[in-house]
């Protein structure tokens, strides 16, 4: 095991995780405190060293990993957690609607199965970072966060 994966670890159990600054893309590393999440690298099977932050509940990804899910034939949904006219201006392929205004403490009717892989997103990140908590929360098992469609690059669609 590589030594700075104990350096991360105590660092997180110190509470000197990264607390949510903004990586080089602007992006958030951390979707919840770090009392909340955790964060731990691992090596790819190219032999490509990442870091991938779990929170509670829910994983954070990135968008070019949610696009290597999307091609995958396992019974994912795509969830857009904007709002309807937000959605109509474009939104990926496949993608449900569901506001993340509408997420409550009531399982939403288009995720029926709680064990179904769900990647979330929104605008920005923000929002998707709600869903995915409260999706967790109510005990959905496989959720995905990839951030927000404005530094999406697949395609997009309008209805």
């Amino acid at each position: 095991m590589r030594p700075y994966i104990f350096i991360a670890a105590a660092l997180m159990l110190a509470g000197c995780g990264s607390g949510g600054e903004p990586s080089s893309d602007g992006a958030s590393s951390a979707a919840v405190s770090s009392a909340e999440a955790s964060s731990y690298e691992v090596v790819s099977s190219a032999g490509e060293l990442s870091s991938v932050a779990e929170t509670a509940g829910y994983r954070q990804i990135t968008q070019e990993e949610a696009a290597e899910m999307m091609t995958r034939d396992d019974g994912h949904i795509i969830v857009d957690v904007r709002r309807q006219d937000e959605f109509d201006g474009g939104h990926i392929p496949g993608a449900v609607l569901i506001p993340n205004e509408s997420i409550t403490d009531t399982p939403p009717e288009k995720l029926p199965d709680k064990q179904q892989i769900i990647l979330v997103y929104c605008r920005s990140g923000r929002r998707s970072k709600e869903a995915a908590q409260k999706l967790a929360d109510m005990g959905y098992t496989n959720v995905y966060e990839f951030g927000g469609i404005i530094t999406w690059k697949g395609e997009t669609v309008t209805e």
